[in-house]
């Protein structure tokens, strides 16, 4: 499977349309972007049950902006529509393919509670302070 190219227009959607999309954000003037592009690519092929996509930060410097990318390459994993993993950096295949694992083998029923939890203490927190 090739990688699908996201845009500010089709981001909502593709993100929505899919539980498990792994996302690179790149740029074609960085060299450990195009050094990554192939260990990628190599991954999409190996797993073409999970979606891979691409934003070029140059071209879709909102959605770049909108996930405070500040290094690139970066590498995030969204699951069920919560971003479950992101890092900077190329990352080699071996690297690449444990993310992968470990992503899969998330319940993601506790992660949300945790999110959930976390919110809560963050709310009563801020509560506590006013």
């Amino acid at each position: 499977m090739s990688t699908v190219e996201l845009t500010k227009e089709n981001f909502d959607q593709v993100v929505t349309d899919n539980d498990f999309i792994l996302i690179d954000f790149w740029a074609s003037w960085c060299g450990p972007c195009r050094q990554f592009a192939p260990v990628y690519e190599g991954a999409a092929e190996r797993h073409p049950d999970l979606v891979f996509a691409k934003v070029d930060t140059e071209a879709q410097q909102e959605l770049a902006a909108a996930f405070e990318i500040r290094s690139i390459p970066t590498l995030m994993i969204v699951r069920d529509n919560v971003a479950v993993f992101a890092q900077p950096g190329a990352l080699p295949e071996a690297a690449l393919e444990d993310v992968i694992g470990q992503a899969r083998a998330l319940d993601m029923d506790e992660v949300r509670k945790s999110i959930e939890d976390a919110q809560g203490a963050a709310q009563a927190e801020a509560a506590a302070e006013a």
